[in-house]
């Protein structure tokens, strides 16, 4: 989690310096992709499924409260930390980001589990 935390954060101030297609969506995909390490660390037992699902709701969830503009939520949106949880606003590209994140997380998770199961 930590280190899709560091290169999302870097995606963001280093984007000038990355390809375009990468500095527009890396970010949201990363985001994702930390729920998705998240639910898998607090859930440890259950099935990659069901963190691939969980995150997709909150993702989705989160995304969708962007369409809420009371001027509570967006004085916490106008924070550091309530813009990187919450966001500023609705974009249904994200919603394909996301997903992105989430599947390419899970395949690298279901990869070390492979791995590891080899190894033993």
């Amino acid at each position: 989690m930590v280190m899709t935390i560091m290169l999302g954060l870097a995606s963001r101030a280093y984007g000038s310096s990355l390809p375009a297609i990468i500095a527009e969506n890396a970010g949201d995909a990363l985001w994702a992709a930390m729920v998705y390490f998240g639910f898998r660390f607090l859930l440890v037992r259950k099935s990659l499924l069901t963190a691939m699902m969980l995150s997709i709701l909150f993702s989705f969830a989160i995304e969708f409260s962007q369409l809420y503009q009371a001027d509570g939520i967006n004085q916490i949106r106008d924070t550091v930390v309530g813009a990187l949880i919450l966001g500023k606003g609705f974009l249904p590209v994200d919603l394909v980001r996301y997903t992105s994140g989430i599947l390419a997380a899970a395949f690298l998770d279901r990869c070390f589990l492979h791995s590891k199961s080899r190894r033993r």
